[in-house]
């Protein structure tokens, strides 16, 4: 007898596609819609699990776009330092889809917050609060960087063949008087905290669906063929302002941007999810790609999102999903 399973390929069985698959194997991507050429302009933007993404991608050979790069006379430490060439443009950490949508409107002129918070005798730019160390000496310096900066913006959303945006939470701060959100609370790299001003928000399913639809949308509106790769950041929530335990609201915002990431790519052309948490948080990685903070991945599980990454996007899937795997697997 027959039945709708029968036909179905080994992917779609645990038994095949999980229990029997050696964890340097573990590739839980079928198809990629897309491929990436060696001319392809690769951007990207997101939480900090992105920063690993976007060093490997310039490691491997791959067209990188950097339309924010540090001055020629830059010391490469004092690049380095200043967060040149971390993501595409100098956004820092772009932890909530919120954050994402607010960055193309400021960019492009949509929306317009002018803030600056002090930092000792400093100022900091509320949006990007640990971009640069030594902060700002005044207002004019920080608007002169902020005006240099939503340019490079503009050009990421613009010239990208490829978008590479990695969600990281759902929790964020923003300002009750104009909506705006923030990547830090205010007081932890700047500014002070002031329940008057500053309220904080736990985006819903929903709200998150809602944001990444309409980021996609306003991206596609300046770059009409930009292919977008979304991922969830493996990295759990350094704390949370729930009042639960932080594993739970981990698990909150993950399941959240899991879900959103695949409407989007149930709901756009050349918008695909790439299965990057399920291979670090996996069974058969079985805590292995974690660093003793259960937090911070270790450089074998980038390797191995990375290899998977290459296998579909750049060989193919019919490329051999094995290859490098075991010198690679750290089994300690």
């Amino acid at each position: 007898m027959t039945n709708p399973y029968s036909s179905l390929p080994d992917h779609c069985f645990w038994s095949r596609g999980v229990t029997w698959v050696h964890p340097a194997q573990m590739d839980p991507m079928s198809k990629a819609p897309f491929m990436i050429s060696a001319s392809d302009k690769v951007a990207t933007m997101g939480s900090c699990f992105a920063q690993h993404i976007s060093r490997r991608l310039q490691a491997s050979g791959f067209n990188y776009f950097v339309p924010e790069a540090a001055p020629a006379s830059m010391p490469a430490a004092e690049a380095k330092a200043a967060n040149y060439g971390v993501f595409s443009a100098r956004y820092g950490n772009i932890y909530t889809v919120r954050q994402a949508v607010q960055l193309f409107d400021r960019a492009f002129g949509h929306a317009t917050f002018d803030e600056a918070w002090e930092r000792e005798d400093r100022l900091v730019d509320p949006f990007r609060p640990q971009i640069d160390p030594s902060g700002f000496a005044d207002l004019n310096a920080l608007g002169a960087a902020r005006a240099e900066h939503l340019v490079a913006v503009r050009r990421v959303f613009e010239e990208a063949d490829v978008l590479v945006f990695t969600l990281g939470l759902t929790e964020a701060w923003r300002s009750i008087a104009t909506g705006a959100v923030y990547p830090t609370a205010p007081g932890v790299a700047g500014g002070a905290f002031d329940p008057s001003r500053f309220e904080p928000v736990n985006f819903k399913v929903d709200e998150v669906i809602a944001d990444l639809d309409l980021f996609v949308t306003k991206v596609r509106s300046v770059n009409p063929t930009v292919r977008i790769i979304l991922t969830v950041s493996p990295v759990p929530l350094k704390a949370t302002f729930e009042d639960r335990h932080v594993l739970q609201s981990t698990v909150y915002s993950k399941s959240v941007l899991r879900v959103a990431a695949q409407h989007a790519a149930d709901s756009h052309v050349d918008v695909v999810y790439f299965p990057s948490f399920e291979i670090i948080t996996g069974p058969g990685g079985a805590g292995r790609y974690y660093a003793q903070d259960l937090r911070e991945v270790k450089d074998v599980g980038v390797a191995h999102v990375m290899r998977v990454f290459e296998r579909h996007f750049i060989r193919g899937a019919d490329a051999d999903p094995g290859a490098a795997a075991a010198p690679i697997y750290d089994t300690g």
